[in-house]
């Protein structure tokens, strides 16, 4: 089995959100389940210096956009025992940054067409190509139109991947005829067009010959308006083919028992640490230390989609509460200055973090109490399940992932890893907030459920045997 995942970024190499530690960690865990698996991805001018010396030129291209014929350098690196490989113009992805630019569909349309290209030049044939996200889109839609008569393209499968399907690519329909060399039949409503408009990802929707997405209830929301971003009628069309897997963490890099970034290690049966480790981040913090005191924890972009205006109804609410705030994280201006205000108002209550700090979002994840997540949608979500690895009980709103990976507890039959609440409600937040805090102050209690919390499985080997299960729907042959 062996395939090839086309995405635009990739950790360690470039990273914006979850797209990248997916695409950094399932393809391992893939590999451990048997397959031979590798990564392409646009060769980023933010690629760190480090890594780049790992970065090896292959061979020169030139690839086909409208009437140009551009330069394509195609390079590779091997990390983690992963091969990565790069798609090299510095015109498109020499930036500072990966998105945001004016150009974004031209760029990786080039992208979409570089990977095709690339293929006989790579010495691995793909069985399947695993597309993720609008920036891919387009490739099944051009193995299809251009490739397939090809006899080295001619076995190749596809699967598409959401990942957000906020996000879509949508240009005009000049535009994608001439960067993808496409005819009017194209762009109808049941293929490309959309709302006299194209979209990428509406390409990849179309065209794969399966769908997946990060969660069986993303899976089923999206079918539905409210979340279904006006593709609700295609996905209830292809919900046959459409696979819903949760994704997974690295339990290697989020283990409690071994993080050097964390002030204190720490187990399930023994988790003294994790006191220690509340104690200390109060401390660097400035926040009043005090042990008994429930501290949550919020570590996100700051913007609507994450539930930040219902912590804006109610956030005085909250801290009326014996509870302290910590926040990490950046995004709209609203939300960055109201939390800078709350440090203000409430001293040592309060610890507004407005940046992305990856040592600090560890000392986060350990020294919580709850990690605080209410989604007005989530696709699937790492928060939670980091939080619930370090033992730190979730409050979350029950949509996608959350809803999959969250069970609230259950004061009848004693069940839950976390807490959480159903409706798009401020007050409903607030109310479960004041019952996890009041849960968190009875010992006994809060330590059977952190021990809970830390005996749930969101490895990446549980999510790579159902991705192995898809594949294999497609490629039957290469079951041994």
């Amino acid at each position: 089995m062996k395939i090839l995942m086309v995405a635009s970024e990739a950790a360690p190499f470039a990273k914006t959100g979850g797209l990248a530690d997916v695409l950094g960690s399932l393809p391992g865990a893939l590999i451990k389940q048997g397959a031979e698996v590798r990564v392409i991805m646009p060769k980023y001018g933010t690629i760190s210096s480090k890594l780049r010396e790992s970065i090896v030129h292959k061979c020169v291209i030139y690839v086909g956009v409208g009437w140009r014929n551009l330069y394509c350098g195609i390079e590779e690196a091997v990390c983690n025992g992963v091969t990565y490989y790069f798609i090299d113009n510095e015109f498109y992805f020499n930036r500072d940054g990966l998105y945001g630019f004016g150009d974004d569909g031209e760029r990786f349309a080039f992208f979409c067409r570089a990977v095709l290209e690339a293929i006989p030049h790579l010495d691995f044939t793909p069985d399947i190509l695993h597309c993720h996200d609008w920036q891919a889109g387009m490739v099944p839609v051009l193995l299809e139109a251009h490739y397939r008569q090809l006899e080295l393209y001619r076995p190749i499968k596809t699967v598409f991947t959401i990942h957000n399907l906020r996000y879509q690519g949508i240009c005009g329909i000049d535009q994608m005829k001439e960067w993808f060399s496409l005819s009017d039949d194209y762009f109808t409503e049941d293929k490309l067009e959309f709302f006299h408009s194209a979209s990428f990802m509406k390409g990849g929707l179309t065209y794969s010959h399966l769908l997946s997405t990060v969660s069986h209830s993303y899976a089923e929301e999206i079918k539905y308006p409210f979340y279904g971003e006006q593709l609700d009628g295609l996905l209830n069309a292809r919900s046959k083919e459409l696979w819903g897997i949760v994704n997974g963490i690295d339990y290697e890099e989020f283990n409690p028992a071994k993080d050097p970034l964390i002030y204190q290690t720490y187990t399930k049966t023994k988790l003294a640490g994790k006191d220690a480790n509340k104690v200390a981040l109060q401390e660097e913090l400035g926040l009043a230390v005090d042990e008994k005191i429930p501290v949550i924890g919020l570590i996100s972009r700051l913007v609507d989609q994450k539930g930040l205006d219902l912590i804006a109804c109610v956030l005085d609410e909250i801290l009326a509460e014996e509870v302290q705030f910590v926040v990490l994280g950046t995004g709209d201006g609203k939300y960055e200055h109201m939390f800078w205000e709350a440090t203000r108002r409430y001293p040592g209550k309060v610890s507004a973090n407005l940046r992305f700090d990856n040592t600090l979002a560890h000392k986060i994840y350990a020294a919580s109490d709850l990690f605080l997540m209410p989604s007005l949608f989530e696709p699937c979500g790492l928060g939670q399940l980091i939080s619930l690895r370090y033992g730190t009980l979730p409050i979350v709103r029950e949509t996608g992932g959350l809803k999959d990976t969250v069970i609230s507890y259950n004061e009848a039959t004693g069940e839950g890893n976390g807490f959480s609440f159903a409706n798009y409600n401020a007050h409903d937040m607030l109310y479960t907030i004041r019952r996890a805090t009041g849960i968190c102050r009875k010992k006994t209690l809060r330590n059977k459920l952190r021990k809970a919390a830390m005996s749930c499985d969101f490895s990446w080997q549980s999510s790579a045997g159902k991705y192995m299960e898809l594949y294999h729907t497609l490629v039957p042959e290469a079951v041994e």
